[in-house]
Order: structure tokens, then C-alpha cells, then sequence
């Protein structure tokens, strides 16, 4: 497995994953300590409910998104953002088409092709 991207990352050369329905998600740059994935979502699509130890920052780019963090629900929309700490339980339902720009840390091994 690489432990760090290229240094630059074309959008045109870098594969899109499918982790579910509805939802493709593109990894682009990261180290050990850091990871940005773009996720496009379809209207509808669920991102659902899980956990993981990293740290997550995350940017809606576009659409409109309904998010619950520990226990607590919003609706958000092109321009806002969220946090999740370690640990916390998170999920969405896209209400509107958009696109999430998601900063990890440390990064997610787990996103990378083995």
C-alpha cells in the first residue's frame, strides 16, 4: 500500500470508487497524517451511520445534505461545513444531488486500493 499520494493529483488520471449506491467517491491527496476525497453523492443516496478513529473535517461543494452527528440532525447546503471527531457516530441522507469534500486525519488506509 502507497503512504503518500503524488504530488499532484489530475482528476482525469485518478480512478473513482463506488462504496454505495448512489455514492462514488475519489481519493486525492494524502500522507500518513492527512487525506482529501472528493464523495459525489446522488439525490437520495445514504451515506450510513458509522464510526472510525480519524479526525474529519468535511466541506459541502455542492447540494444539499442532511447530516446527523451524534444524535444531532442538520441540513446543509453548498458552502457550509462539519466536524467529527473520533469516535463520533455519523451518517447523511443527500436531500439534494452535491458533492462532499472530506479532509481526514490521520488517513484512511482503508480508502486506499491494497
Amino acid at each position: 500500500m502507497r503512504t503518500k499520494s503524488e504530488m499532484y493529483q489530475i482528476e482525469q488520471d485518478i480512478q473513482w470508487e463506488n462504496p454505495a449506491p448512489g455514492i462514488k467517491r475519489q481519493v486525492m491527496g494524502y500522507d500518513g497524517q492527512l487525506m482529501l476525497v472528493k464523495v459525489d453523492f446522488e439525490e437520495g443516496a445514504i451515506g450510513a451511520t458509522h464510526e472510525h478513529y480519524h479526525s474529519q473535517a468535511t466541506y459541502v461543494d455542492s447540494g444539499e445534505f442532511e447530516l446527523t452527528i451524534d444524535g444531532k440532525t442538520r441540513t446543509l447546503k453548498r458552502g457550509d461545513g462539519y466536524y467529527v471527531a473520533p469516535d463520533e457516530v455519523h451518517g447523511c441522507v443527500c436531500k439534494k444531488a452535491g458533492r462532499l469534500i472530506d479532509v481526514f486525519s490521520p488517513m484512511r488506509a482503508d480508502f486506499l486500493n491494497k
